[in-house]
């Protein structure tokens, strides 16, 4: 047996439904892995599927093609092992499964025991759990190899392949998507699991954009003592290859009273699977591996990563090249403007200005200057003429109403209409621009500014679009400061604000954040501090916003609690917490 035991980890960037493309990705995983003398190589969870299909797992063909590919992948494991998942079935009944691949041969299938049922997980409406917790061995080397969840909750398969099982490594895939702060949480899991079981933890984890989700990457290899030997890179694919030696290991355990305490006070389990694999003899010498650990990113910096990568992904997977957006010379279409140009090349990134008669001529200005900073095409396409023929056209049916939001409206569909004609003639991807705030309290035209096919600031605070606009120009001016510096504006009538219709943002946000991601009642937000008053106004917009929502279109999650997949309320609702 192999001593110390080389274990590669595959952080790779699958596709849903891209079966072969994601074989594809494997082989070429494994060619790598195999150069620099793995014994082991391990890939993100639902490998060959992606993650997450959702219902693709109705089709009975999808599963059924998903299994015949990774049966074409079993050659590769030749002289080797290769971890790998995809969605078995019996009968119809589907499990989440890992396929252990040993020399050639098909050793062993793993179905996962523990399934997520929260925020955007819905793994009970599609998947059975597992009901046998297998621990592989390689001479006297024991290994767990656990899916995602399985690993997240104490006292289950982790503890029971470590302390039932002797397991000295746990090799755990996984598709765990990010949020702000997840990388760390996820440190500090991982760390405890290493330590209470006295075990190598091996976890490697997806990385790209799959819809609204964004994987990090951020695979870890931690040594018994919680220490961190090997890290993937932040949002980018990668090989993490570690040499681990288990040979003392053995000695360790027994003259640690907390490892034997923690053991004793853990109940035998009959589950346990015993399933030996070969692996041939290590060859004399192999090149040495040093693993040097990525710097952890500022958490500014890595919500812009994870925005980046979002609509990189997303633009790309969906088959398109290039995506149009309107510029406004305010904050929002800037900063979307400077993230897309960053993830897809300026360019392939178009901006249009279309000023009506209530624009101001700095909000040109700016637009255009960003535009010119940022190296993107640039039309400015005047909407007055277009608007006065609408007023027109509608001053019979509307005599002696007065202007009020229903012209303010049809400015922003005009705009949205342009977009989208851009969009049809030259194939770009329409983006929208507006934030998490605005999208929360419905400050925005359905139709207008929310036409369009993806939206990057979706789940952007309006606080937290100030601090990724000065990230953006933490090195050289690209967003102009007079577009930071200058009050919030729709510019759809005379001389408005932002704060003629909202709260200041300051006040707003920590209100939706406790409304919308803590799910506080109103007493609760109140006795925080805010104005009764303002409190209720915003639960208020919140709840008659929800039908926008629905029409909106996906964005990259960057919060516990995204709209969409992770909070799901009726639009038909009468219910509202008071004070």
């Amino acid at each position: 047996m192999p001593n110390p035991l080389r274990i590669a980890l595959a952080q790779i960037n699958t596709t849903v439904g891209d079966l072969p493309g994601n074989e594809a990705r494997i082989r070429n995983a494994v060619r790598e892995a195999r150069s620099l003398g793995a014994d082991i190589v391990a890939f993100p969870e639902l490998t060959i599927a992606g993650y997450p299909p959702e219902d693709l797992l109705l089709k009975h063909q999808f599963v059924a093609d998903n299994k015949m590919y990774i049966q074409r992948i079993v050659d590769i494991s030749k002289g080797m092992i290769v971890i790998a998942g995809f969605v078995d079935a019996y009968f119809d009944t589907l499990y989440n499964a890992a396929a252990v691949l040993n020399n050639g041969r098909w050793a062993h299938t793993y179905h996962k025991t523990q399934l997520p049922n929260y925020g955007v997980f819905d793994e009970k409406r599609y998947f059975q759990p597992g009901g046998h917790i297998p621990v592989f061995s390689i001479g006297d080397v024991n290994i767990g190899v656990s899916i995602c969840e399985d690993i997240w909750l104490p006292n289950s398969i982790t503890e029971c392949q470590a302390f039932c099982g002797d397991a000295q490594i746990i090799i755990n895939i996984s598709a765990s998507p990010y949020h702000a702060g997840k990388t760390r949480e996820r440190d500090q899991l991982m760390k405890t699991r290493a330590t209470h079981n006295r075990a190598y933890v091996c976890y490697v984890n997806l990385i790209g954009g799959q819809d609204e989700l964004v994987f990090d990457g951020n695979s870890l290899i931690i040594a018994p003592d919680g220490a961190i030997l090997a890290r993937g890179n932040h949002f980018e694919e990668d090989l993490l290859v570690c040499d681990l030696d288990v040979s003392e290991l053995k000695h360790a355990r027994e003259h640690d009273r907390i490892f034997l305490n923690n053991r004793e006070a853990f109940p035998l389990n009959p589950k346990i699977q015993r399933i030996p694999l070969e692996l041939p003899p290590a060859p004399v010498s192999r090149t040495t591996i040093t693993n040097d650990i990525p710097q952890e990113l500022e958490p500014i910096a890595e919500i812009y990563q994870a925005l980046k990568l979002g609509v990189r992904d997303y633009v790309r997977k969906n088959g398109f090249t290039s995506v149009v957006l309107g510029l406004s010379g305010g904050i929002d279409s800037a900063l979307t403007a400077a993230i897309a140009c960053d993830a897809l090349g300026a360019e392939h990134v178009v901006g249009i200005s279309m000023p009506s008669q209530y624009s101001s001529e700095g909000s040109i200005a700016d637009a255009r200057q960003l535009a010119e900073n940022l190296g993107m095409p640039f039309h400015i396409i005047p909407i007055r003429a277009t608007f006065n023929a609408y007023k027109k056209m509608l001053a019979g049916i509307f005599k002696g109403q007065g202007d009020d939001i229903t012209e303010e409206n049809i400015q922003a569909r005009i705009r949205g209409n342009i977009v989208m004609a851009f969009s049809n003639k030259f194939g770009h991807l329409a983006l929208t621009t507006g934030n998490k705030s605005e999208v929360s309290v419905g400050y925005a035209t359905l139709y207008g500014d929310m036409a369009g096919g993806f939206s990057i600031i979706k789940d952007v605070p309006k606080t937290l679009v100030y601090q990724l606009a000065r990230f953006v120009n933490r090195e050289r001016e690209i967003i102009p400061e007079s577009t930071l510096s200058k009050p919030p504006s729709a510019e759809l009538r005379p001389d408005q604000k932002d704060e003629d219709s909202l709260p200041p943002y300051d006040i707003l946000d920590p209100i939706l954040e406790m409304y919308v991601e803590k799910d506080y009642d109103a007493n609760r937000i109140v006795a925080a501090g805010y104005d009764p008053e303002i409190v209720r106004m915003v639960i208020n917009l919140v709840e008659r916003s929800e039908y926008k929502r629905r029409q909106a279109p996906p964005g990259v999650r960057i919060t516990p609690r995204a709209f969409g997949k992770d909070r799901r309320m009726p639009i038909t609702n009468r219910y509202r917490s008071d004070v």
